[in-house]
């Protein structure tokens, strides 16, 4: 039986940096949260082989004297908390007082450094965690941190860290991070003498962002600023157009420190829901200021987590304030505003939807250079607003004729807007494929898709009807029985309520079946069994039911897709005009439930200047 017996303190040290220390970025991130800590305002970080060979960290901050050099090196000792007490109020970046100490376990590390109000500084080494003597040093104020040859005592460490381009880009993130959340601090970054990144002080927010992420994203950006008490939120979120295949440009930071949230996350996604398209995610930079008391950053090794102490207020306020912000813009799409381009989502409707990889507008040769700025006029209280029901269209051979439509049913639309320059007595359109309606307006050539926006016209109908009552239904003389696998019908059974409420009846009949008792009116000819497996597949596909809003969501822009014109279907004059004086009676007619634009606008400036007229 093996004795139990104390760890070395060289394995103990090993042991520490391997929870701090995974790679170069762990390195560069600890030092560069030492140095805003100590009030630095010029940092410079110096790189050789991706931080493999040399990370060398410079900066201007308050320094440390020669005396408590050893301890900066010692496990837990730190400046940065004198009490218990203190933990429940953290207000710096670095606290754990094992960050020095597990770095000069593995890495070969000088320590220079010298307070301002010193005529002289001292500096120290640290070799897998042998320390040396004291000695002179007479550099500027500041300190200066040399690690060389990191994990060379760990080679199995050194040999599970990729390629020096690859660490290299992993401490471009951490470098990314740190510059965006500290304003009024000069960072720069270079390898191999190299400048990568230099990002002066007076470089504002959208500075930053335009510097690291190119000048589409940062063009792309909306201010937000919200506050629930003494919560503060502020910072950018991006036009659904610029949109990601991933959520790594979704930006939070509590209180200067950046943290993965998944609530805070989800509560981006659910704001832009219904703009973006399946699989794809929003572009956000989001800075909550909250009071030490309400988070716990003492979490997680790395700090790369938080706690909050009332989770759903913060996921409700950063839901509502990214959700009415996008809800106060014009998100019609643009020529020379970068489109969404994903993978081919299921949409029964949607026939010609291309597929991942075509050309966008902006990127083909004829549009170089004819980018068009965002209009930004639209208000969130000047947006037109379903006031109630009305008739619904489902089928393109039952549209109705709305075009004189009683201005006192609907509120006008915004002035000056695209709704606006529609919304007369008469719409001329021009079907192309039997797919795209082309309507001339004031502010150019409206190319509108038609199936995309007769599904949103259709989903708004169905959600406004919802908020008075269940959808009407049409009862089955005889109840039709449709197969499933045996797990997938029991999400439906467990759904049962909601899916009552939008016309969707469904029993239990053994085994894996289920019958069909009801199916949404709105379905007219359509066979009624298509719209059950479509939800069905929903259902399969989430890590858990969802809850009641978000399945009622999902599920009526379903049934709005199986419902609307297709991708086809060749329009009379009367439905094409019909379909277009709809346009302007929805909230959110830029986008269809799926996040597809429901239209390209090619402004006459645009066309124009392709013309050489100007």
């Amino acid at each position: 039986m093996p004795r139990i017996q104390r760890l070395s303190p060289s394995l103990i040290s090993k042991i520490a940096a391997g929870e701090v220390i995974e790679r170069p970025a762990s390195v560069v991130k600890e030092l560069l949260e030492n140095a805003l800590d100590a009030g630095s305002t010029r940092i410079e970080v110096e790189l050789e082989q991706g931080g493999l060979d040399l990370i060398r960290v410079v900066d201007n901050g308050g320094g440390i004297l020669a005396d408590d050099l050893p301890l900066a090196f010692a496990s837990h000792a730190t400046s940065k908390l004198a009490s218990a007490e203190d933990l429940f109020h953290i207000g710096t970046l670095g606290f754990r007082g094992e960050a020095l100490a597990s770095i000069g376990g593995v890495g070969q590390v000088t320590l220079q450094s010298r307070p301002a109000d010193q005529a002289s500084g001292a500096e120290i080494t640290c070799q897998g965690g042998e320390l040396s003597a004291i000695r002179a040093w007479n550099g500027a104020p500041g300190t200066r941190i040399e690690v060389r040859h990191l994990f060379f005592n760990t080679p199995v460490r050194r040999k599970f860290l990729r390629t020096a381009a690859t660490e290299l880009g992993r401490i471009t993130e951490v470098f990314t991070r740190l510059a965006l959340a500290h304003l009024g601090v000069h960072f720069t970054l270079r390898h191999k003498g190299k400048l990568v990144h230099d990002v002066p002080v007076s470089a504002t927010l959208m500075d930053r962002i335009g510097l690291f992420f190119g000048k589409d994203v940062r063009d792309s950006l909306y201010p937000l600023q919200a506050e629930h008490g003494a919560i503060k939120l502020s910072g950018f979120i991006a036009n659904p157009a610029c949109e990601r295949g991933n959520a790594q440009m979704q930006y939070v930071f509590v209180n200067g420190r950046w943290v993965r949230d998944r609530s805070l996350g989800h509560a981006v996604q659910q704001a832009y829901r219904g703009l973006l398209m399946s699989g794809r995610y929003a572009v956000a930079f989001l800075f909550l200021e909250v009071p030490t008391g309400l988070v716990d950053v003492n979490v997680h090794p790395t700090k790369a987590e938080v706690r909050f102490q009332d989770s759903q207020s913060f996921y409700r306020l950063v839901l509502h304030a990214v959700r009415s912000r996008l809800q106060g813009e014009d998100l019609t799409a643009r020529l020379g505003v970068p489109q969404a381009v994903a993978a081919r989502v299921e949409d029964p409707g949607n026939e010609a939807t291309s597929p991942s990889g075509g050309t966008r507008p902006d990127q083909h040769p004829a549009y170089t250079g004819s980018a068009v700025p965002l209009a930004r006029q639209a208000s969130a209280s000047s947006a037109p607003r379903i006031t109630g029901p009305s008739p619904c269209i489902p089928a393109p051979w039952e549209i109705p004729d709305t075009n004189a439509a009683s201005s006192a049913t609907h509120p006008p639309p915004a002035p000056g807007s695209t709704q606006a320059a529609m919304a007369s007595e008469r719409f001329n359109a021009l079907q192309l494929y039997n797919t795209y309606l082309a309507v001339e307006t004031p502010e150019g050539l409206l190319v509108i898709d038609q199936h995309a926006l007769h599904e949103r016209i259709l989903f708004e109908e169905l959600r406004s009807r919802l908020r008075s009552g269940p959808l009407e239904a049409q009862r089955l003389l005889i109840p039709e029985p449709v197969e499933f696998p045996a797990d997938q019908a029991a999400l439906a059974l467990e759904s049962r309520e909601p899916l009552i409420a939008l016309g969707l009846g469904v029993e239990a009949f053994g085994g894996g079946t289920l019958l069909l008792t009801s199916y949404p009116a709105i379905l007219g000819k359509r066979p009624p069994p298509a719209i059950l497996r479509a939800v069905v597949d929903y259902l399969a596909v989430q890590d858990r039911v969802p809850d009641r809003e978000h399945l009622l969501h999902d599920v009526l822009s379903l049934m709005a897709c199986h419902a609307a014109v297709r991708a086809g279907d060749a329009l009379t004059a009367e439905q094409m005009a019909a379909l277009v004086a709809r346009r302007d009676l929805a909230t959110d007619t830029h986008h269809c439930p799926h996040g597809r634009p429901t239209s390209l606008l090619f402004s006459r400036h645009d066309l124009e200047r392709q013309f050489g007229r100007i």
